[in-house]
């Protein structure tokens, strides 16, 4: 069995491969979302603790939270779970999936380090990946450098370098910043709220007038009603 163990402060990855079901059996039974101790593996993983956050069995099926069975099942699913997406709408597929409780049929088992233990470990604690992507949303962007509202947000966006071109200036990118609260979008909101205002007005004048019109045919419909009883009267007593 593979074991892929991340460390999401570093954002490295370390892949191990053992075939030793002693120290494998550490994990057999156990959930996803549970934490196991990394004793088991060596000495230089003394004091480090992972979380169960998937894994893949021989077949390629992937572990699917919730399901309570260490084998094979074909569920039904819909928009909104898990491990399914709709391509039309409405649309419902039954799909083979595996549960969420480990056991030895496994190939790929997903870890992630929650507690750092003493040692380093080489390849994942002791180096740094870059982040190639910065945030996005204007909450994630201020919580990231620690920003107040009266800031800029737009100074402080992660620009990705692209690859440089011969006799050309050197280029980057940045994301869109999402739900950022500008004067165009204050003056749209404002727009929006104005013409919502004025259908409604509008309806409800249009409304007022619709009643007053057909109050004044029911008024004119009982007229008429009682011209043609009187005249039905005059004629019977004479």
């Amino acid at each position: 069995m593979k074991l892929n163990i991340a460390y999401p402060a570093t954002g490295c990855q370390k892949l191990l491969k053992i075939d030793d079901e002693k120290i494998l059996s550490v994990f057999y039974d156990k959930r996803m979302g549970q934490e196991v101790s990394a004793d088991r593996l060596g000495d230089e993983w003394k004091g480090y603790v992972f979380r169960i956050s998937g894994g893949n069995d021989l077949q390629g099926f992937c572990m699917m939270q919730g399901v309570l069975t260490n084998t094979r099942v074909r569920l039904l699913f819909k928009k909104g779970m898990p491990n399914y997406r709709e391509r039309r709408n409405g649309v419902r597929k039954r799909k083979s999936v595996r549960g969420c409780i480990v056991d030895s049929q496994l190939s790929v088992l997903d870890l992630v380090v929650v507690k750092k233990g003493e040692g380093e470990i080489p390849g994942l604690t002791d180096t740094t990946q870059p982040r190639r992507l910065g945030p996005k949303k204007v909450g994630k962007i201020r919580k990231l450098f620690n920003l107040s509202k009266e800031d800029d947000v737009r100074q402080y966006v992660v620009h990705r370098p692209l690859p440089e071109k011969e006799g050309k200036k050197p280029r980057s990118k940045a994301p869109k910043i999402q739900r950022l609260v500008t004067p165009a979008r204050i003056q749209r909101k404002r727009k929006v709220l104005a013409l919502k205002r004025q259908r409604a007005e509008k309806d409800k004048a249009q409304a007022a007038e619709y009643a007053k019109l057909l109050a004044q045919r029911q008024r004119e419909k009982r007229q008429a009603l009682l011209s043609r009883r009187r005249s039905s009267n005059r004629t019977s007593t004479s």
